[in-house]
C-alpha cells in the first residue's frame, strides 16, 4: 500500500500506535497475569501533524497500567514514521531508499512526494537556524567553499556555498552560517559580514579564509580590527598547479622552509632563496606569494598554539565531509532548497561531535587575551 497524503498518514499513525499500545499492555500483564487483566479501552483525541484522530488506549482492571508510548495526559504526538524518515534522510539515503526502509519496517510504502513533504519540514528549521542570534565575540572564524550543481533557468550551474565556522570563547566550534555566493567579490562578503553583525557579532579577532576575492576589504569595513589570515594550504595547492609535474614534489618539499619558518623574516629570506632557484621558470607562483604576503604571513606573529589553529581553513573539512556524505549520490539538485535541506542536516551531524574545546584551548585563549589586550575582557568576565 502506498501512502501519499495527510488523511492516510493520520489513519496509519492511529493503527501503528494502537498496535504498539496493545503490545505494551500484553508485555505488562504477562508479568502478573493472575491478578490483573485487560479491561477494555478508553478513547482520547490525539493531534498530529496530519490531523486529529481518536486513539483507543487499552486499560487494565487494577488501573495500574501506565502506557509509555502515549502518556496518560498526552494529547499530541510526534509521528515516529516521520522521525524515522528524517533520520534516514540525515544519513544520506535517497527518497527511494527511505521508502524501501519504511516499507520493510512498517509494511507500507510512501511516494517521493510524501517523503518530500516530510523533509520540507527541515526548511523552517533551517530558516530559524540562519537568523538565530550569535555570540558577541569570536576569537576565530573560518570561511571555505564547497561547490554543487544546481538547476537555474533550465540548466545546471556550479554554485559556491560558503561555510562560516566560528570558534567560541569556550573553544568549541559552531557553524555560524551557510551562504550562497550570488555576487562576486567584496559586495558578497559585505552581505555575509553584515549578516553576522546584525545577528549580534561585535568582534572577530582573526579570520582564516581561502583566497577570497574582496574579503579583506569587506571585513575591514565591518570589523576593522580583525586580522585576516589567508589559508596556507590553499596557497600551496594553488602554487603547485603552476609547477611542472616533474618538479612538483621537490618544490613542495622546499616550500616547507617558507611556511614552517619560525619568524616572518626567516620566511621571507627562504622565499627569496626559492625565487632565485625557481623564479625564472615559474614567475607567476612567486608573484602570487608576494601579492598576498601581508595576509599569508599573519600567523608568524603568534606562538604555535595560535598558529596551528589559524594557518589553514581545514577545520571546516569535518563539516564538508558531512556534506559530501549526504550528497554523494546526487549528481545535481533541482533547486537551492533541495540542496540546503541536506547541507543543514550535514551541519547538525557535524555539530553533534563537537562536544570538546579545540586542543590546548586554555593556553590559546590566555595567549589571545594578551595579544588582543582588552578585546576579550567582557567575554571572559575579566
Amino acid at each position: 500500500m502506498l501512502f501519499d497524503n495527510g488523511v492516510h498518514l493520520s489513519s496509519l499513525i492511529k493503527q501503528l500506535t494502537e498496535a504498539a499500545l496493545a503490545a505494551e499492555i500484553d508485555s505488562y500483564l504477562s508479568q502478573d497475569l493472575e491478578k490483573n487483566r485487560k479491561n477494555g479501552y478508553s478513547s482520547k483525541t490525539m493531534k498530529s501533524d496530519y490531523g486529529t484522530f481518536e486513539l483507543d488506549v487499552p486499560r487494565d482492571r487494577n488501573g495500574s497500567f501506565e502506557p509509555q508510548i502515549v502518556k496518560k495526559n498526552q494529547t499530541t504526538m510526534t509521528d515516529e514514521i516521520e522521525k524515522k524518515m528524517l533520520s534516514l534522510y540525515a544519513l544520506g539515503n535517497s527518497y527511494s531508499q527511505i521508502s524501501k526502509h519504511i516499507e520493510d519496517m512498517y509494511g507500507v510504502g510512501f511516494s517521493k512526494a510524501a517523503i518530500n513533504a516530510v523533509t520540507d519540514k527541515i526548511i523552517p528549521m533551517l530558516q530559524e537556524w540562519r537568523i538565530r542570534p550569535l555570540e558577541a565575540v569570536y576569537p576565530f572564524i573560518f570561511l571555505d567553499a564547497i561547490h554543487y550543481k544546481v538547476k537555474e533557468d533550465g540548466r545546471y550551474i556550479s554554485k559556491a556555498f560558503y561555510t562560516v565556522l566560528g570558534v567560541r570563547i569556550d573553544g568549541k566550534k559552531e557553524v555560524l552560517g551557510l551562504y550562497l555566493n550570488e555576487n562576486e567579490g567584496a559586495k558578497f562578503w559585505l552581505q555575509v559580514l553584515t549578516d553576522l553583525q546584525n545577528r549580534g557579532v561585535k568582534d572577530i579577532l582573526i579570520a582564516s579564509v581561502d583566497g577570497l576575492k574582496g574579503f579583506p576589504e569587506a571585513i575591514n569595513s565591518v570589523f576593522p580590527d580583525t586580522q585576516v589570515q589567508l589559508c596556507i594550504v590553499h596557497q600551496i595547492r594553488n602554487s603547485l598547479k603552476y609547477i611542472g609535474s616533474a618538479n612538483q614534489k621537490q618544490f613542495a618539499r622546499e616550500l616547507k622552509s617558507v611556511y614552517q619558518a619560525f619568524t616572518k623574516e626567516e620566511a621571507e629570506f627562504e622565499l627569496d632563496k626559492l625565487k632565485e632557484k625557481w623564479g625564472k621558470k615559474y614567475p607567476i607562483v612567486f608573484q602570487s606569494w608576494r601579492n598576498k604576503w601581508d595576509n599569508l604571513s599573519v600567523y608568524f606573529q603568534y606562538p604555535k598554539d595560535i598558529r596551528r589553529v589559524i594557518y589553514t581553513t581545514n577545520i571546516i573539512e569535518s563539516v564538508h565531509r558531512q556534506f559530501r556524505t549526504l550528497t554523494k549520490t546526487k549528481g545535481a539538485f533541482p533547486n537551492h532548497e533541495s540542496l540546503l535541506k541536506l547541507l543543514y542536516m550535514g551541519i547538525q551531524n557535524a555539530q553533534k561531535k563537537w562536544t570538546m574545546p579545540i586542543r590546548n584551548w586554555s593556553l590559546t585563549i590566555s595567549q589571545l587575551a594578551i595579544y588582543f589586550d582588552g578585546r576579550l575582557d567582557d567575554a571572559l568576565n575579566l
